[in-house]
């Protein structure tokens, strides 16, 4: 086994609402509680990491590792619109401390996912005033702890909203698809009933909706996203990024895409052109100028004439239903540093298994692909491992479970993996 040489980053990855508990003034926590919701469960006090997080950085420590990437919560930081909490960015600066005194190199994202709550009743991320608002917030964070900090994500996977959206067009393709394949009969009942549900379910789900945001529609970051708001988001990195250089110029700053090794298979050439530009080419323009680029990669996609195929008949998948796929890491590295040329920082990568043992095979292959790139050259400056704790995975609740640490959600106990002190195995 090789080992990654002095500087480095070596560490896991969070998200504040999947870990933290009770982030009561988010989006997400609104929806969980919605009667309506398309979440499995609510967070509740998710992992409490938001109070343990001593306990959680320490174990970091302990089995090696030199790194700690988390996000900051915007809706603790501004709760409501234009008031902050000093007391939620006093908790922020000690996770930094802790992390300076345990020598784990803190790298902290600006926005994970969750929004505050008045931001959607705003309209959200299809809103014209989101990348000012996010801009005001980012000066009041970086101003009172950029001094602490030398790496800055501003936004995670910017380009999630356009993945759900093409999710969602194909979803609809199939079912129109399988509508037409019944008979006339059945066809009317099918479409007839449960298009009448569908939409009674949708009308019921829009009053709801109107009801906590004020708006019939809650343009969440991970709302299926138009390419309006997509240039929105751009716009909202841009001015993060900005607002950064102008208070603290010596902090590297980025922002981290959700991106698949996607591979053509014969025929499938030009749609798999257009699903990389989709996922990652068009937006180089908002990312040229940017210090480092987080790479975020799970898994492949098989790309065929008209578009994504299933995954290949008695694949390994992982209880998210990916394909178990840790050499698609090398792939998108080396293809990402054809075109973007900064420095390059794996800040997501992992698997939901309760197998421990292929999250420990998942970790040798990925980051054996990660050395080959360093080794061909390629300025890949860290790896974060996603993901520090089991959590909550968003609308699937607690179910998956990604995790370097158990957690006995009863107790809150924590109960380190042997992945853990694997992947500290690889520094020097």
């Amino acid at each position: 086994m090789d080992k990654f040489e002095s500087g480095f980053l070596l560490g896991a990855a969070t998200a504040a609402h999947q870990v933290e508990g009770n982030n009561t003034n988010s989006d997400c926590w609104a929806m969980e509680q919605m009667e309506h919701t398309t979440y499995t469960e609510p967070s509740l006090d998710a992992v409490d990491h938001y109070h343990r997080y001593p306990e959680d950085i320490a174990l970091m420590a302990d089995a090696g590792l030199n790194a700690y990437r988390f996000s900051i919560e915007w809706a603790r930081i501004e709760p409501e619109e234009g008031q902050f909490d000093k007391a939620a960015l006093d908790h922020y600066r000690d996770v930094i401390r802790c992390c300076r005194d345990h020598s784990l190199e803190p790298v902290v994202t600006l926005h994970h996912f969750s929004s505050p709550k008045w931001l959607i009743s705003k309209g959200g991320w299809e809103a014209d005033t989101t990348p000012d608002d996010f801009a005001r917030y980012v000066r009041h964070v970086i101003g009172a702890l950029g001094s602490k900090l030398r790496y800055v994500c501003t936004i995670n996977e910017a380009n999630m909203g356009i993945q759900v959206a093409a999710i969602a067009k194909r979803y609809m393709q199939q079912m129109q698809a399988q509508a037409a394949k019944t008979d006339g009969a059945d066809g009317t009942v099918q479409v007839g009933i449960n298009l009448e549900k569908m939409m009674a379910g949708q009308k019921a789900a829009a009053a709801e909706t109107k009801h906590v945001f004020g708006v019939e529609k809650a343009e969440c970051f991970t709302s299926m996203r138009t390419p309006a708001g997509d240039a929105i988001v751009c716009r909202a990195h841009e001015a993060a990024r900005a607002v950064i250089r102008e208070l603290y110029p010596e902090i590297r700053v980025g922002l981290t895409l959700s991106l698949h090794d996607i591979q053509a298979v014969e025929g499938g050439e030009a749609a798999a052109v257009k699903e990389w530009d989709e996922e990652f080419t068009h937006y180089l323009p908002y990312i040229k100028d940017d210090d480092f680029l987080g790479v975020q990669n799970y898994t492949r996609s098989l790309i065929g004439p008209d578009g994504s195929l299933p995954t290949p008949e008695g694949a390994e998948l992982t209880q998210m239903n990916y394909e178990f796929y840790p050499e698609g890491l090398e792939h998108v590295i080396r293809t990402v540093a054809k075109e973007f040329h900064g420095d390059l920082m794996v800040t997501e990568n992992g698997i939901a298994t309760a197998d421990d043992a292929r999250r420990v095979a998942f970790i040798d292959r990925a980051l054996d692909g990660v050395q080959s790139c360093i080794r061909d050259g390629l300025p890949v400056k860290g790896y974060f491992h996603w993901s520090l704790l089991d959590n909550f995975e968003w609308q699937k609740g607690y179910s998956m479970t990604f995790g370097l640490i158990a957690v006995d959600r009863a107790t809150q106990t924590r109960h380190p993996k042997e992945s853990l002190a694997h992947l500290g195995s690889f520094l020097a």
